[in-house]
């Protein structure tokens, strides 16, 4: 892209998914991990500025969780899709995620403003690259 073109004739990927830099956990990424993959559709395209915020508050406590090898958000705001990408050393430290008291907060408000989806997956060694691929692949988001 020259220094002349606008925003608009930037490919239509760019303009619509933001993924944010991976955040590591304390865990270390050596081994097999657990994948988890989210996909949240709000129903109301309002809502989606306050569930990325959430998602950001999420994010902040992620380098002292327990079990992560870390994560990305990702986000799709005029399709109002939005979600996570979490690397886990076991399907315990996952859980604990879940019950987590900030977590399930955030879930008791926005759970009944659109739809979740989820996957999980093990892989034998963490690599970014390969994780990315097969989220991207599994989320649709391969343009």
């Amino acid at each position: 892209m020259n220094s002349t073109a606008t925003k608009s004739e930037a490919p239509p990927a760019l303009l619509t998914l933001w993924k944010t830099k991976w955040i590591a956990g304390p865990a270390e990424p050596d081994g097999p991990a657990l994948v988890s993959v989210t996909d949240f559709t709000a129903a109301h395209l309002l809502d989606v500025p306050s569930i990325y915020l959430a998602g950001l508050q999420l994010r902040r406590a992620w380098p002292t969780m327990e079990g992560a090898v870390g994560m990305w958000l990702w986000f799709e705001p005029l399709g109002r899709r939005s979600g996570s990408v979490s690397v886990w050393k076991s399907e315990e430290a996952l859980r604990r995620f879940v019950r987590w008291d900030v977590h399930v907060a955030i879930v008791r408000k926005f759970g009944g403003r659109g739809s979740l989806k989820a996957a999980r997956w093990q892989v034998d060694q963490f690599t970014h690259r390969e994780v990315w691929s097969e989220a991207e692949r599994r989320l649709g988001l391969v343009r």
